[in-house]
């Protein structure tokens, strides 16, 4: 029946809203802490890392990575390692068939099927070196000791113990003796007389190394496959036209002389390098449109490092960008930017806009597993694709009185999956002083959101589906605790605990909780 548009009727009155009001979840007889445990799932967690420092991990465990002591083929949630259960370490990285840390005292620890069959637990080898930071390529394990020096070590321990063995020197005048293990050295050459490696990056078969003194070297890390894809960012060098020497000797990107490099980054084939103005020069194989750029037809890789035109995501905009840091793993690679607003010739921008920086940031590559988090199935993307759901973002600081942009902190990427830390404004000095004595006041952490492949149920969300936009988990104790109590708690994110002074077995240690996307595996764990 048609209704007279002359004709004016009164709408009834909507329903009263049914309102709940939540029972107070505090209880007398309770220390002000016990509150605070009972408010705050983010306190707990909080509370939980310092008290309970170790390493959760899960995914694939066909190489009994993420779980030693079991023959479970995949493991959904994070699980504890029982092996770490209070043990603060340096460094971890995992692929799902060998896994290597760093422990407090700076010896390298392995384990997994890739490293010996008949072991079930982490176990100590190259040891003595005072190693500060890992990374692992195809078959080896690359260590950064903390005056310089590098070492490549199989992840193998039948090819430790038949390869040959270095003879070291000892703290004893005139006395040396082999090492227990066979590794290698690798030593960039002609470097100035203070000048030693920083920092390291290792992608399937290739090495990148970083100086203080902003030089970028590149070397084989495999001893398996030359790196033949151009990620050594040498034109021409292959096997075949390789100079005399050992075939894992570092050569320098003399392309990038004069660029003061303060960060490098590898993804399997590829490879990244940032410089202190914000340029951001890439090569390698591009077959996905990793390096930042449409594949060519004529080659799917490029052996020189190429500038990136990223100021170009921003024309015709009055922000300006700079790279602040880059990120690689896999066939993708992850830009984060720091665009300010400025005025432009005929805009309207209010000047109290003038200045204010939005932090963004944007992938490349292979996105059909998800990888790029922007919400898409893509097989290419060379173009930077903006991933929305890290950018634009800002938040009120108290302390500063002011909103400010919440940026990434860091960002890890794996073969297929990623995991994303904010730089949000956190807090862990509750009941620390009078100010934050009350029972209200609770102590909160970083977020952290997952997104990309999930086949071995490596994001840790317990289900298996690919996810292309970035997500949260349930806490890392939750289906623990749920077993142990029979109850399912109450749904909360994990949050990620940051850098703070804690009492650890009686002493007192900074530490921090960190995140490792590997080869289809992920693991969080107390770092120092």
């Amino acid at each position: 029946m048609a209704t007279d548009p002359n004709t004016v009727s009164a709408e009834a009155p909507p329903a009263p809203a049914d309102i709940k009001i939540e029972n107070t979840r505090k209880k007398k007889g309770l220390s002000k802490e016990e509150n605070r445990d009972r408010l705050s799932s983010q306190h707990l967690q909080v509370k939980r890392s310092w008290e309970n420092p170790g390493v959760y991990a899960w995914g694939s465990n066909s190489g009994r990575v993420v779980a030693p002591d079991s023959d479970e083929q995949v493991i959904k949630t994070p699980r504890r390692i029982p092996f770490f259960d209070g043990v603060l370490l340096r460094d971890i990285k995992l692929d799902r068939n060998f896994g290597a840390a760093i422990d407090e005292s700076g010896d390298l620890l392995q384990w997994g099927t890739g490293f010996s069959t008949n072991v079930r637990a982490p176990t100590p080898t190259l040891t003595g070196k005072n190693l500060k930071s890992l990374a692992i390529s195809r078959d080896r394990i690359i260590a950064l000791s903390s005056n310089g020096k590098v070492y490549s070590v199989s992840a193998a321990k039948e090819d430790q113990e038949k390869g040959p063995k270095i003879s070291e020197s000892s703290w004893l005048p005139f006395l040396s003796f082999n090492s227990t293990v066979s590794y290698r050295r690798i030593e960039p050459k002609n470097l100035g007389w203070s000048e030693k490696v920083k920092s390291i990056a290792s992608g399937a078969e290739h090495l990148l190394i970083l100086t203080a003194a902003g030089r970028v070297f590149t070397a084989a890390s495999s001893s398996e496959e030359f790196p033949a894809r151009g990620q050594l960012g040498i034109p021409g060098l292959v096997w075949t036209t390789r100079p005399e020497g050992s075939y894992d000797q570092p050569h320098e990107v003399v392309t990038l002389r004069g660029f003061d490099i303060t960060a490098v980054a590898a993804g399997d084939f590829h490879s990244l390098v940032l410089d202190k103005e914000g340029r951001v020069f890439a090569f390698g194989d591009n077959s996905s449109g990793q390096l930042g750029f449409e594949p060519s037809k004529e080659s799917n890789y490029v052996d020189a490092p190429a500038l990136l035109p990223l100021q170009k995501l921003y024309e015709g905009s009055n922000l300006v960008p700079k790279v602040k840091q880059i990120f690689a793993g896999g066939n993708n690679s992850f830009f984060s930017i720091d665009a300010a607003t400025v005025a432009r010739p005929g805009d309207d921008t209010k000047p109290a806009l003038l200045g204010r920086v939005i932090a963004d940031t944007w992938a490349s590559g292979q996105g059909i597993l998800g990888t790029l988090g922007n919400g898409r199935w893509t097989h290419v993307q060379g173009v930077p694709a903006k991933v929305k759901a890290l950018s634009g973002l800002f938040e009120y600081d108290e302390e500063k009185n002011s909103i400010i942009p919440i940026r990434l902190k860091s960002l890890s990427v794996g073969s297929t999956h990623a995991a994303a830390v904010m730089d949000n404004v956190t807090h862990v000095q509750a009941g620390t002083s009078g100010h934050t004595d009350s029972e209200n006041d609770t102590n909160w952490g970083a977020d952290i959101v997952w997104w990309g492949g999930n086949e071995y149920y490596q994001i840790g969300n317990g289900r298996r589906n690919n996810m292309n936009l970035p997500g949260y988990i349930a806490p890392l104790d939750s289906v623990a605790e749920t077993t142990r109590t029979g109850k399912r708690k109450e749904e909360h994110r994990f949050q990620i605990t940051p850098r703070h002074n804690v009492d650890v077995k009686g002493r007192k240690v900074s530490v921090e909780q960190r995140v490792e996307c590997g080869r289809m595996v992920s693991c969080v764990y107390s770092g120092i």
